[in-house]
């Protein structure tokens, strides 16, 4: 039987299977050598194919721009009849997700180099203007020896083509998702450093830091609540790095690290610090932003400034920034998502400026809404109304007229 092939790769067996396509182990038969070849089937995108193989184009070529050691290197890019193909670096290594196991922490000094080596990572994909957007475990991986490797750009943007995540949809995995993702804002580099933050408090502390019993759940949990420490829950975990958790994980923009590199800074120093605990060290510095205790804490004020920061988007401004290749949402509008059109209804009515003690319920808020005022007949409405009438009793008058 002959062997599988893909332009000029050989099939040796199958990696992993999504939604859109399959992940293959394979041989490139010109320079021989192994590569994973991630495939893309275009005949499932029967609505606007050439919009998605162009958007697959795109990813392609800014994953295949990036050139650092923490990120997985993407050879090459082509077509097989329906199937799209990305050739890229073969890891001989394990997902993050298979060493994460639900109430076993990790030892920190391997979860502080897998850290840092992802934020380093990511701090050069910055750089270069293309944002990971779906940081999670299973888009790491960890070889026996040699580096730690980001994967799967799949739906990455570059930063500097102005796209817009289209309202109503969601991109990322929802438990490592960023509160700006959750209510659907636009997606930055600093959505990637908070994806990492709750990876690198799940490897400390054998839990996520949010949690629910749904997706709903989850995303209030991830809006409106402070997890506890690392350290409340690991006592291994030094101070410092509680430090860098809390601002990885921080709900306000602005009180988030600015630049992955700047989290890689701090992760290398708490790194040295584990390695050398007698030498001098950097004195530990307050973690604002998580919970005093063991069990979370809801923070209204910090979720109430991360809400509004979506009521300076407009649908008209969704409209015009969105690009030719952003794929469809299908079965969702382009432009109106309830969660946003809800905020902004709240914004202009007053109702978000100064929430009351006692919560209002729906009927109730609706019912308190601004009733539109009555206004007077002006003499033209009068004329009109007449003039209406007359025309009327006019062709009465002929019907009649006729019948007799």
């Amino acid at each position: 039987m002959e062997q599988p092939k893909l332009g000029r790769y050989l099939i040796d067996a199958e990696l992993g299977r999504g939604a859109m396509g399959v992940v293959y182990k394979a041989t490139d038969s010109v320079l021989e050598r192994t590569v994973a070849i991630k495939t893309v089937n275009m005949a499932l995108e029967k609505d606007g194919i050439d919009r998605y193989e162009a958007r697959f184009y795109q990813e392609a070529r800014a994953a295949g721009g990036l050139n650092h050691p923490n990120i997985v290197t993407v050879y090459d890019v082509g077509k097989s009849g329906d199937v799209a193909y990305m050739a890229m670096e073969y890891i001989d290594g394990a997902e993050l997700r298979t060493l994460i196991v639900e109430g076993k922490p990790l030892p920190v000094s391997q979860c502080v180099s897998i850290a840092a080596q992802v934020a380093e990572g990511l701090g050069y994909a910055h750089q270069h203007g293309v944002v990971h957007r779906d940081i999670k475990p299973a888009n790491i991986m960890v070889p026996p020896e040699g580096p730690v490797k980001i994967t799967d750009f799949g739906i990455a943007r570059m930063r500097a083509s102005g796209d817009l995540t289209q309202t109503g949809m969601m991109l990322g995995s929802p438990k490592y998702m960023s509160p700006e993702q959750v209510i659907g804002k636009r997606a930055d580099h600093r959505s990637d450093i908070f994806s990492l933050g709750v990876i690198l408090y799940e490897m400390l502390t054998g839990r996520a830091p949010f949690n629910g019993d749904n997706v709903t759940a989850l995303m209030y949990q991830i809006v409106n609540f402070a997890p506890p420490a690392p350290s409340a829950l690991n006592g291994a975990v030094p101070e410092l790095l509680d430090y860098v958790v809390a601002k990885m994980l921080a709900k306000a923009l602005d009180e988030r690290y600015q630049d992955a590199q700047e989290a890689a800074k701090d992760l290398r120093e708490c790194e040295r610090q584990l390695a050398a605990p007698a030498g001098p060290s950097l004195p530990p510095r307050p973690a604002t932003g998580l919970a005093s205790g063991p069990q979370p804490e809801l923070v209204d004020t910090v979720a109430q400034s991360v809400l509004a920061q979506t009521l300076n988007r407009t649908r008209e401004a969704d409209l015009s920034a969105l690009e030719a290749t952003s794929p469809p949402a299908r079965g969702l509008a382009h432009s109106f998502d309830s969660l946003e059109a809800t905020q902004r209804l709240a914004s202009l009515t007053g109702a978000l400026a100064a929430p009351p003690e006692d919560p209002q319920t729906a009927t109730q808020l609706i019912g308190s809404l601004p009733r539109p005022q009555r206004t007077k007949w002006r003499r033209r409405d009068w004329l009109v109304v007449a003039g209406a009438g007359l025309f009327g009793f006019a062709l009465a008058r002929a019907v009649s007229r006729r019948r007799d």
